[in-house]
């Protein structure tokens, strides 16, 4: 509500013609429900205009307050703005700010506010700290047990039916508190305390491999990865959207991501109804080298990412963006079953963890292990008894055996 208040009064004060100022939340129903009632409610007596279906209101000199959502945010670019609320920034895309924010306050000399509840020391995070050391910045934390807005028998109760870490999180703005559902939290942060998130630089003397998650029409992320004995170092990081292939294999060429193979989705080898060609087809085409990762159920896969994880050494700077999607990759909480769903949430971190895991369910056939006989529990082209084992051996199959 105060944030909504200041973006009003910033943008009825702003002095340059035609000022824009803009409401952003993670997506865009989350921004809808928070934010385009208080802002009606507020900018309705200077308000001219309301725009409903664009959830955008002008006011009397001539000002734009508008809500957006952070899930396709390549359709904020091209965008100014004059000042931008940025709420819940800890469950945004990393690039939403350093490659579209940013850049769009500058030519306004515009200002930005990040609020939201701490979920780990995230980007988000790196934000409020950064904060308290630069001048151009005011940070505040509004813990509920020093602003006194909550009665303590309200905070009380409260401490009763959360977790200690649920409570410290949303009542007391705890980063250290643990992300409530995170699949690779404890994992990404023990290697980390070990010191395998650091400076990798590429082995000249290794293939340079690839794990893509093949989006139609969203998002696509990619890693690049070395394997040496059961050592895996990632080396790279990629994720955009609205691209075609050639963009991807354009970017894996400029990063010198060549030579390895490129793992991709089982369902690659599907043609396409409006070309005929499957996506494998089109990346042999480019030049590509891809091999199938065998089907599986999305929990094998997760199992499969968390005992991979320790054998990782990632570049810190390269993979900044990957290893902040997988930290905050997580499942929801049902609040009528009172239990964590089934399903992982799917978000802005699905894309690059859905890579990983195929990483992770590829990465054994580059082991220099003997090769093994395929289990006869594969039927080509049938249903399958593979455990998560077979599916590594399997993996190990040439491409044309298996489509």
């Amino acid at each position: 509500m105060a944030a909504v208040q200041r973006l009003i009064l910033s943008a009825l004060n702003c002095k340059r013609p035609n000022p824009r100022c803009s409401y952003v939340a993670p997506t865009y129903r989350q921004a809808k429900d928070v934010a385009w009632e208080y802002v009606k409610t507020f900018a309705g007596p200077v308000a001219t205009e309301i725009h409903e279906s664009e959830l955008r209101v002008t006011l009397l000199n001539g000002a734009r307050v508008r809500v957006y959502g952070a899930e396709n945010f390549d359709a904020l670019r091209g965008v100014y703005h004059d000042d931008v609320v940025l709420d819940e920034y800890a469950d945004m895309a990393p690039s939403v700010w350093p490659m579209i924010i940013r850049p769009a306050l500058s030519d306004r000399l515009g200002k930005a506010l990040f609020i939201g509840t701490p979920k780990g020391r995230n980007l988000f995070y790196q934000v409020y700290d950064a904060a308290g050391g630069d001048a151009d910045w005011t940070r505040i934390m509004l813990r509920a047990s020093e602003t006194r807005l909550l009665p303590e028998a309200e905070l009380e109760a409260a401490r009763r039916d959360l977790t200690p870490e649920a409570y410290a999180q949303e009542y007391e703005c705890s980063f250290d508190a643990a992300i409530m559902g995170a699949y690779f939290g404890k994992e990404v942060a023990e290697i980390e305390r070990l010191g395998q998130i650091t400076e990798v630089a590429a082995e000249p003397t290794l293939p340079i491999h690839t794990a893509w998650d093949l989006g139609i029409g969203d998002s696509m992320a990619i890693w690049a990865f070395q394997v040496h004995g059961t050592q895996i170092r990632v080396i790279g990081h990629y994720e955009a959207s609205g691209y075609g292939f050639d963009h991807y294999v354009k970017e894996c060429a400029a990063r010198g991501w060549v030579g390895g193979d490129d793992f991709v989705p089982h369902d690659a080898k599907v043609r396409e109804l409006g070309t005929g060609r499957s996506r494998v087809e089109v990346l042999i085409g480019m030049k590509r080298k891809p091999r199938l990762v065998p089907d599986h159920k999305v929990d094998d896969g997760i199992s499969a990412a968390r005992i991979t994880l320790p054998r990782c050494w990632f570049d810190a700077e390269r993979c900044r963006d990957g290893l902040e999607a997988l930290r905050q990759y997580r499942t929801d909480y049902d609040e009528k079953t009172r239990a964590f769903k089934n399903t992982p949430k799917h978000d802005w971190t699905s894309h690059t963890a859905d890579a990983f895991r195929y990483l992770a369910m590829a990465w054994r056939v580059l082991a220099p292990e003997p090769p093994k006989p395929l289990p006869k529990s594969i039927v080509v082209g049938g249903e399958s008894s593979m455990d998560l084992d077979d599916m590594w051996k399997y993996a190990a199959a040439p491409v044309a055996a298996r489509y």
